[in-house]
């Protein structure tokens, strides 16, 4: 799957604990200090670059520059805190970072990051200091947002100048919201002094697990953009997430004000069969079982709070709840709760029918299978659960549905589905072909292994559409590459992502050394605090193999190109695989032995000519364009005007235009995917690229049945 990002860019870093520091981090005052545990799993995750990784790459100094790039990346992209003077002093770590990691020493990274956590409290410091300063919105002057481009703070001056103008732009936001009187000024400021308060509060708890957690980050982003190092609680969400099952309450949390909120009730889990909890309502304490003593959670991390709230199935676990709406001092309600197997249906492939009117004047129906991931739940899987959850049972169930409803066309729409289980992919295209080869594997010994659907018969063989757009990775590819090979179905929509790596995930106790077991051996069975299930010293994710096509092509940074294509709100320039620049390049090996099911490519050819000639006749097709246009100008603009009228005007010129053309969208029917006043969500309204897609199978459907 895509790499996900799962922390703030507040979060400090830890420091290393080698014998021989290079800094002394116990002098630095509020150091976060590392642990035994965090110094070996970083040595042997360098170890494991630098035997088995598809990528090997020596850690040398070339490979350290990009670790320390990275590094203050992470810490400070927008470079709204670190000094010129700072960087100036960390480059002499510059050359030195992999070897470092490679000794298990991370004292000048930790370095790096206290220095940087400090400036970040100082901003914010500032900041509360502005709240309350005189501030001239009739001067015409700009707050500059993006300053990725521009140099570091020179000097204290010019860090408050920004951060002044940081603090007049929320309040100024903050006014032109609301009513202009003098009680809502007093009420905006509180509201700025508290966001700034809860982010220092929110700063001030980061702790090692989190610390290292970026560390490693920038660590295995200098190998692979697709190399990932999980501390236990990522970990953890990482697996659930593959499975789209967890153990739990069923219930989304979040933290407001420094207190644990229901965000959101997932269907089918205990909270929902009971209806025990709301949406906002506030978890202040937790016990276990039936007679467990209530702790106090009440200004937790949300991670150390949901572990105490997640369980296995089957057991107890109480919660005092101070009801929504209800002040924080009201007397909590105790909420007894049994905790079950939660399946996260909003993940799972979901189906519709729609009905589209063909160029002939036919009605056909189309069955949209849309699939937001390719899941899978190991852990079920391995213990011959015959009711666990993927991808594949789902979708074969949905198409029996369909065909019972008598749907003329299916149509996979794999937009934004970054990907998942390479075996689900391969099972997924079994669906649709009667056996063969759907994708080719190469190992970091050269060997090449092809995997192929080995079950006869398939679950539709009627014609098939695949829809992907910029965002469509890895398992998405391989699908959609099979597909298009075999002349099984068409491909619409834009070019893929672009990702053709493959990645397995390793717990990092199978690769701790017998001697670094022995320097851990006191902490070795502290699971004190984290989640159930959890691997102890967390998991990496690394790169083993690389996908080709049955053809031979690699999916590396091409992707797929659909047979029918529409304009992309999204440039590879910036996003996909050929934006990353540790990225593996394409190649191409021998195709396997495959036997085409059909030659697609006269059909295709009539089905771009009339595709080309309703985008001619569109008015939705040339907003599409416009959306492409203003999103290539949005990202270009990096400052924004401090004077009160001038933005005020030009919202209201925004909010204008944004009517017009929403109006104008509402009365064709059309969302588009993107756009000033268009939804972006598609579900309401129509889904223009959904629709012309639809309209393109109607047109195969004519084509393949006379």
């Amino acid at each position: 799957m895509l790499k996900k990002v799962f922390f703030a860019l507040f979060v400090v870093a830890i420091a290393a604990c080698g014998s021989k520091p290079r800094v002394n981090l116990e002098a630095e005052a509020g150091a976060l200090k590392p642990t035994p545990q965090h110094a070996v799993i970083a040595k042997d995750v360098v170890g494991l670059f630098e035997s088995i990784s598809y990528k090997k790459v020596p850690f040398n100094d070339s490979i350290s520059s990009v670790i320390f790039d990275n590094l203050v990346k992470a810490m400070d992209q927008g470079k709204n805190y670190l000094m010129q003077a700072d960087i100036d002093e960390f480059e002499q770590y510059r050359s030195t970072l992999g070897q470092d990691f490679r000794s298990g020493d991370l004292s000048a990274a930790y370095h790096i990051f206290n220095v940087y956590m400090k400036r970040y409290l100082d901003r914010l410091d500032y900041a509360l200091t502005q709240v309350d300063a005189p501030h001239d919105f009739s001067v015409d002057e700009r707050y500059t947002y993006n300053r990725e481009n521009e140099g570091w703070f020179a000097s204290e001056a010019e860090a408050n100048d920004q951060w002044r103008k940081r603090v007049k732009y929320d309040l100024l936001n903050l006014r032109l919201s609301g009513n202009g009187s003098d009680s809502a000024a007093v009420k905006q400021k509180e509201t700025l002094i508290n966001r700034y308060k809860n982010l220092i509060s929110m700063a001030k708890k980061t702790d090692n697990n989190e610390a290292f957690q970026v560390i490693m980050s920038a660590l295995t982003n200098a190998v692979d953009p697709h190399t990932s190092y999980f501390n236990p609680y990522f970990a953890q969400r990482f697996n659930e997430e593959m499975a789209n099952t967890f153990e739990g309450i069923g219930a989304r949390l979040t933290t407001e004000n420094e207190v644990v909120k229901v965000a959101d009730i997932i269907v089918g889990g205990p909270v929902y069969k009971e209806k025990a909890l709301q949406i906002d309502d506030r978890i202040v304490g937790v016990a276990q079982g039936e007679d467990g003593e209530f702790e106090d959670i009440i200004g937790w991390k949300l991670d150390h709070a949901v572990a105490k709230i997640k369980g296995p199935k089957g057991t107890v676990v109480r919660l005092k709840v101070i009801p929504a709406g209800q002040e924080l001092t009201a007397e909590p309600k105790i909420v007894s709760l049994t905790r079950d197997r939660v399946v996260i249906e909003d993940e799972s492939a979901k189906r519709e029918i729609k009905e589209v009117v063909g160029d002939d004047g036919k009605t056909y129906r189309v069955g949209i299978i849309s699939l937001p991931k390719f899941y899978i739940d190991f852990e079920a899987y391995r213990r011959n659960d015959p009711d666990y959850k993927s991808t594949t049972r789902d979708v074969r169930l949905l198409l029996d549905t369909l065909k019972q409803e008598k749907v003329d066309a299916v149509v996979m729409d794999l937009r934004f589905n970054g990907g998942g289980s390479l075996q689900e992919s391969i099972e997924l295209t079994g669906l649709f072909i009667d056996k063969g080869p759907v994708v080719q594997v190469r190992d970091t010994r050269n060997r090449v292994e092809v995997s192929s659907d080995r079950e006869e018969g398939v679950a539709w063989d009627g014609p098939l559409g695949v829809i992907i757009n910029r965002f469509s990775a890895s398992a998405s590819e391989i699908f959609a590459a099979a597909i298009q090979d075999y002349g099984r179905g068409i491909v619409l929509g834009s070019q893929s992502y672009g990702k053709g790596t493959v990645q397995s995930a390793i717990d990092m106790s199978r690769v701790i050394s017998p001697t670094d077991r022995i320097l851990l051996k006191a902490k070795a069975d502290d699971r004190e605090g984290l989640p159930v299930g959890a691997p102890q010293f967390g998991q990496i994710n690394i790169t083993l193999a690389k996908f080709y096509r049955i053809t031979g092509s690699s999916t590396q940074h091409k992707g797929v190109e659909p047979d029918i294509t529409f304009p992309s709100l999204y440039s590879a320039e910036k996003y996909g695989e050929s934006s990353e620049p540790a990225a593996l390049p394409w190649d191409q090996i021998s195709a396997a032995d495959f036997v085409p099911i059909a030659d697609l490519r006269p059909a295709i050819t009539q089905l771009v000519n009339r595709h080309q000639s309703r985008m001619e006749a569109s008015p939705a097709y040339k907003f599409l364009l416009e959306d492409i246009e203003l999103m290539q100008k949005q990202e270009t603009e990096t400052s924004v005007t401090l004077q009160e009228d001038r933005l005020k005007k030009e919202r209201e010129e925004g909010r204008l235009k944004n009517k017009s053309r929403a109006d104008a969208l509402q009365q064709m029917k059309i969302n588009l995917p993107l756009g000033g006043g268009a939804a972006t969500n598609v579900d309401e309204g129509l889904d223009f690229i959904q629709e012309e897609s639809l309209a393109v199978m109607a047109d195969y459907v004519a084509l393949v049945r006379p």
